[in-house]
């Protein structure tokens, strides 16, 4: 399994499933991120947290934690 954590800067990947339960799972997609979306990884702060990403035309920050739960391909 590939998570979103591991794509490198500049690289994009597919959302395959998103993982998680409850209010985190549902924050995750409220953002945009559902299954079959494209996202783009822009940035990464110099310590690895947060991420910045680029999902249907709009940036966002995503704590590695978070980035985790997102399977990608």
């Amino acid at each position: 399994m590939k998570t979103l954590k591991q794509i490198k800067i500049g690289k994009s990947a597919k959302v395959v499933k998103v993982h998680g339960e409850g209010a985190l799972k549902r924050r995750i997609m409220d953002m945009g991120i559902t299954k079959g979306v494209t996202i783009s990884v822009r940035k990464v702060a110099p310590l690895g947290d947060p991420l910045e990403i680029t999902v249907r035309g709009y940036e966002l920050s995503l704590r590695k934690e978070d980035a985790e739960m997102i399977e990608v391909e």
